[in-house]
């Protein structure tokens, strides 16, 4: 009998979860309005995750024209960083990665950055296809128009991502007061996160 997917599958545990760091690159900032953003929520994200020791593997779109990974996001603890050309972070060097680190695949990926309604999507449905649950970090992620990000956010909470912020993301994997790594984990929460002009969900 297979399983029913509900709630309970939606709670983070850092052993069974993959940050996905979606191609933030330098030839983007010119064109995203509220990448600036971004980069200060997805610093806070990423320090995090590296305190809690999650995984994190990130993607490059074609970095020969796009460039590398923005500079101020500290990507020195990914377990890969993997130039790509077909939209989508599933690539082959990306799934020989998540087989290296889980034996497998991740029970949940965490997955944030550029453009939602492009490389972000279609990593989406990849691994909803694959059977990995998702979660779209919303204020991670940004497109050139914000109607193109909402719009993809709606879509992809439609076929089952759950749809959340980085400091959800971030309490939700620390679970406990009294987790080892509280003290550290409320030093970067203390600042409040950026404005990403999120629209509301529309109602079913």
């Amino acid at each position: 009998m297979s399983k029913v997917r509900g709630p309970a599958l939606y709670r983070l545990v850092p052993s069974k979860t993959l940050f996905m760091l979606c191609d933030v690159q330098e030839k983007f900032k010119p064109a995203i309005p509220l990448l600036s953003s971004l980069i200060e929520n997805t610093t806070k994200l990423l320090a995090a995750g590296k305190i809690l020791q999650v995984p994190l593997l990130v993607t490059e779109q074609y970095p020969e024209r796009l460039g590398k990974t923005v500079c101020e996001l500290d990507i020195g603890h990914a377990c890969a960083n993997v130039s790509k050309t077909m939209f989508s972070m599933l690539v082959e060097p990306v799934r020989k990665s998540m087989t290296d680190i889980f034996g497998g695949k991740p029970k949940t990926a965490v997955l944030f950055g550029l453009e939602t309604h492009v490389c972000v999507e279609q990593t989406a449905f990849d691994l909803v296809n694959d059977g990995v649950d998702v979660w779209l970090v919303a204020d991670c992620c940004a497109s050139r128009l914000n109607q193109d990000r909402d719009l993809a956010l709606e879509r992809l909470r439609h076929i089952g991502c759950n749809i959340a912020t980085s400091e959800s993301v971030i309490f939700n994997l620390l679970g406990d007061k009294d987790n080892k790594s509280f003290k550290e984990i409320a030093s970067l929460v203390k600042k409040i996160s950026a404005d990403m002009q999120l629209a509301r969900a529309s109602k079913s």
